[in-house]
């Protein structure tokens, strides 16, 4: 009898433990390429065989198109000298380009990447990713906001089950990839929830030694080769090509 309680006692035990956490997943580097060291990186899309950079800084701030390839500047324009660039999504033939606490939010020609038009938001623009329907923007915190692509009115919210300040955004494979400041850490999400999907560890990549405390991991893209990406930070000297997967994978 006693021995039969005991068994219960564990399998009751067993069932009231806490659940699991997200998934760990490991980062396997694949290659790198250039960045420039000064490039205070905040938005990081590769479309159509271009790769877009927004980077920050009030007098500063600049809008890029790349060589995904080599880094290569091929064309960039700069922002006014009060606004701190953030976030970027591509939309069709348009690309949307965040500002920080302008609440600017500036719609530009994608060839040109001159600026067609401006739309105003409430909060702080971070970072930013288009899912196909939908923008998905983040403001510093927990919470990513749903925004018309087109108007950029807001159609709703979720709020991520993490503790942290979510900054640049990926939409990939279904899912919203988020650097969270101010780590090295990306955290893949399931935007119908907000669940968390898995945790990427990047403590190794970038420079041994920051510059300043703000020069950290700031960008994520897919890359040209299906499951792949593209990560860097802000004046970080190098972009890795990575693939995620779960441990033991």
């Amino acid at each position: 009898m006693r021995a039969a309680l005991l068994l219960l006692a564990v399998a009751l035990l067993a069932g009231c433990a806490a659940p699991a956490g997200p998934p760990n997943l490991r980062v396997e580097v694949l290659g790198t390429m250039p960045h420039d060291p000064s490039a205070f990186t905040e938005g990081y899309e590769l479309a159509g065989g271009v790769l877009y950079e927004s980077t920050g800084l009030q007098g500063s701030s600049t809008l890029r198109a790349l060589n995904p390839n080599t880094g290569q500047v091929l064309h960039a324009v700069d922002l006014p000298a009060d606004y701190f660039g953030e976030g970027i999504a591509v939309v069709g033939d348009k690309i949307w380009q965040l500002t920080w606490q302008q609440n600017v939010a500036i719609v530009r020609d994608r060839a040109t990447l001159r600026q067609i038009s401006t739309a105003s938001f409430q909060d702080e623009g971070w970072g930013l990713c288009y899912d196909g329907k939908r923008l998905v923007m983040s403001d510093g915190t927990a919470l990513l906001t749903f925004r018309d692509p087109t108007t950029f009115a807001v159609l709703g919210h979720v709020q991520v089950d993490y503790d942290g300040q979510l900054n640049e955004l990926e939409c990939a494979d279904g899912s919203v990839w988020a650097n969270v400041y101010p780590t090295k850490t990306i955290i893949r999400v399931d935007p119908a929830s907000g669940a968390v999907q898995g945790v990427a560890d990047l403590s190794a990549l970038g420079p041994a030694h920051d510059t300043t405390p703000d020069d950290v991991l700031n960008g994520i893209s897919v890359a040209p080769d299906p499951g792949e990406y593209l990560v860097t930070g802000k004046r970080w000297p190098l972009v890795y090509r990575v693939r995620f997967t779960h441990d033991g994978s």
